[in-house]
């Protein structure tokens, strides 16, 4: 039996980029799961988007929106996985699987409250001055 060859190690691939496409289009495969089977995933891409166009109506930064947009869109897609890792290791009911799920259900909610709050505090005074009603 001849000699078994190492693994090469970290960083010695001599085609880098083949892995990191291998990764992206993982990752997209991710986004296009979610994007077909979850109808919240959905609304917050389209909320965010209206979020974004409004900041630029408003000339509002649009650092801060685009950075809440991408913290409650990247809890849904963990929420996502989560839920379907959950599915997978507990067909059937059980209290702690659903414990699990509530809870990384909650956390998208903290943070779509927040960034909702956010919003607020963001667009609420250009948006009086520029109807003119103040």
């Amino acid at each position: 039996m001849p000699p078994r060859t190492p693994p090469p190690r970290p960083g010695s691939d001599p085609l880098p980029l083949r892995g990191l496409r291998a990764s992206f289009a993982y990752a997209w495969a991710g986004v296009r799961f979610a994007w077909k089977s979850q109808r919240n995933f959905r609304l917050e891409v389209y909320i965010g988007a209206l979020a974004l166009a409004l900041a630029l109506w408003l000339q509002v930064n649009p650092v801060p929106v685009l950075l809440l947009v991408a913290l409650v869109l990247g809890l849904e897609l963990i929420n996502t996985a989560l839920e379907a890792v959950v599915d997978l290791v507990s067909p059937n009911y059980h209290p702690l699987a659903k414990a699990a799920k509530d809870v990384a259900a909650a956390g998208v909610l903290v943070a779509s409250a927040i960034a909702a709050l956010i919003g607020v505090l963001l667009f609420l005074p250009p948006l009086v001055g520029r109807l003119g009603l103040w």
